[in-house]
């Protein structure tokens, strides 16, 4: 079994016959004879049998999907506890820790430019002056308007009774977090012009 990855560190492929096709890409293998392969996020779910796509499964070896792995030594992975334990314990052991298909770890040493975890605790209020997502965002049925505005905060309308929930909120990429006044957090997702949240889809007013 062997890996390639491009020069930038984006792994392409994982297979025994790779290294003819890595030829054609001027990519570079990475040989994983007496590695074993395996899942560094284990979706209990899925194992479960509660994902009813394979596109939806997380972080499985699943073709097709983009994947989180590890690569430890046959000896240092009976099983996927043991693969993991090793990441926890010994991580010089590990060859290569692939997180959504870049790496974090390679050649038991942290790759480059990979990223860092964000600081705990509640983040500042962005400045978001300019960004398209700031406005009335308005459900289908008219029943909830929620206001995102620059300095980081979010103020809603539900069913005509106004400011029925009111907080700060956070854009990461297409994710939304909510940190509501009362003390709960919620969380939301913006597809294409949409912004999906607590089970309603709302447009831009």
């Amino acid at each position: 079994m062997s890996i390639t990855r491009t020069v930038n560190w984006n792994p392409e492929g994982v297979g025994p016959a790779i290294v003819t096709a890595a030829g054609d890409d001027n990519a570079i293998v990475v040989d994983c004879t007496g590695m074993t392969i395996a899942p560094a996020v284990v979706d209990t779910v899925a194992l479960a049998g509660g994902r009813g796509h394979r596109s939806a499964y997380v972080a499985t070896l699943t073709p097709g999907n983009s994947t989180d792995f590890l690569v430890v030594p046959d000896v240092d992975a009976t099983d996927v506890p043991s693969a993991l334990a090793t990441l926890f314990t010994r991580p010089q052991q590990v060859r290569a820790l692939v997180a959504a298909g870049r790496p974090v770890l390679w050649a038991g040493m942290d790759a480059p430019h990979r990223a860092t975890a964000p600081q705990a605790g509640i983040p500042a209020s962005p400045d978001l002056t300019g960004s398209p997502r700031v406005g009335v965002w308005i459900d289908v049925k008219d029943f909830l308007h929620q206001e995102l505005t620059t300095d980081g905060r979010y103020d809603e309308t539900r069913g005509g009774h106004p400011h029925a929930y009111q907080g700060r909120y956070w854009i990461d990429g297409d994710r939304i977090d909510y940190l509501d006044d009362l003390g709960f957090w919620a969380y939301g997702e913006f597809r294409g012009d949409e912004l999906h949240h607590a089970g309603y889809v709302m447009k831009l007013g």
